[in-house]
């Protein structure tokens, strides 16, 4: 019986979310993680020790290494969450190793759509950590859409809020945490064409910390996104509704709830931890699994599933958002700025 492959990868920037990447890929009997880097040393030592890899602090001495690395995550930081992205993950779509990102792709966009650009021309794989698309709710959800099961859509809303105290930028709330709310609108929805948004700054803010975008999706469905980093707690996380001319379904906190409301009947169906799956911390596991298997697989860079692509798409959606606050009007999003 022939042996199955393997696939060697790495994890560059070793905090607290480097970490739940590392320790997915420690877990997967088809991985083996045999680098870690931070340009912190001591970072880079500890998650070593603990992960059993070898200890870089600079991704070219990484590469030049000759590890034969076939992926690595990139869960850098920097300014709003994505600034330190884009050095490393171009070192190493340069070195012909597919690359999954976190989110924001960038808090740049031409950044960001050199990165996409350069894997795009050269068939390397470049994904993103949009890991609220992976769970198995959402799976479900998506499978009663195409199914037809809500009939034609008309809206889909978001909601996706939590406290989050830091100041930085003016806009981290947007470029930091709504990657994922526009993700989730855009998987479920399609393209986003028009945009318009309002800002409120929470109590003793300095940062435009709480919004609302209305939004037009390219055939039509209408969308709204409540956005907060005053809330969460008791309030939870996260609610997706998509709302159809035959039904209307709800999906609580990423993967906890999924509710289908039927329109023309009062017998609702609902379903809790589906697929097992019962807290947002588990949705890193299936989504880093779904990039490890569809590499195992062969996918190409043009069909892996949370691309770059899809990344870059959502964040020129933020800034549009951005544009609408400081201007006053409705953003038209280019059809023609693909990559």
């Amino acid at each position: 019986m022939a042996e199955k492959k393997r696939l060697r990868v790495a994890v560059v920037g070793t905090g607290n979310i480097g970490r739940t990447h590392a320790r997915v890929y420690q877990n997967h009997p088809q991985v083996d993680l045999v680098a870690v880097c931070d340009i912190v040393a001591e970072r880079a030592q500890a998650a070593a020790a603990e992960f059993g890899a070898q200890a870089f602090t600079d991704v070219k001495d990484m590469i030049a290494a000759n590890l034969h690395l076939d992926a690595a995550s990139v869960a850098t930081k920097g300014v709003e969450n994505g600034s330190e992205h884009y050095a490393p993950t171009m070192a190493l779509l340069r070195a012909g190793i597919a690359v999954l990102g976190e989110k924001p792709i960038s808090n740049q966009i031409p950044e960001a759509e050199e990165m996409v650009r350069y894997a795009h021309s050269h068939a390397i794989v470049y994904a993103i950590n949009l890991n609220h698309r992976f769970t198995p709710a959402a799976r479900r959800a998506k499978a009663w859409i195409d199914a037809g099961r809500l009939g034609t859509l008309h809206m889909v809303n978001m909601r996706m809020w939590i406290n989050n105290p830091v100041e930085s930028s003016p806009w981290f709330h947007l470029r930091a945490l709504h990657p994922h709310s526009i993700d989730v609108l855009r998987y479920f929805g399609g393209e986003i064409e028009r945009v318009a948004a309002f800002m409120l700054k929470g109590e003793g803010r300095s940062i435009w910390s709480n919004t609302q975008m209305l939004l037009q999706f390219r055939s039509g469905i209408l969308g709204h996104l409540v956005g907060s980093y005053d809330a969460g707690g008791s309030y939870g996380l996260e609610q997706l509704e998509v709302v159809g001319s035959e039904g209307r379904l709800v999906l609580e906190e990423a993967c906890e709830r999924l509710t289908f409301y039927p329109r023309r009947s009062l017998e609702t169906e609902s379903y809790q931890y589906i697929g097992g799956m019962r807290s947002f911390n588990e949705t890193f596991k299936s989504r880093i699994d779904a990039f490890v298997d569809q590499l195992l697989a062969g996918v190409s860079a043009e069909s892996i599933d949370g691309s770059g692509l899809d990344a870059l798409r959502a964040q020129r959606v933020i800034e549009a958002a951005i544009t609408s606050w400081e201007q006053g009007h409705i953003v038209t999003l280019p059809v023609s700025a693909e990559i």
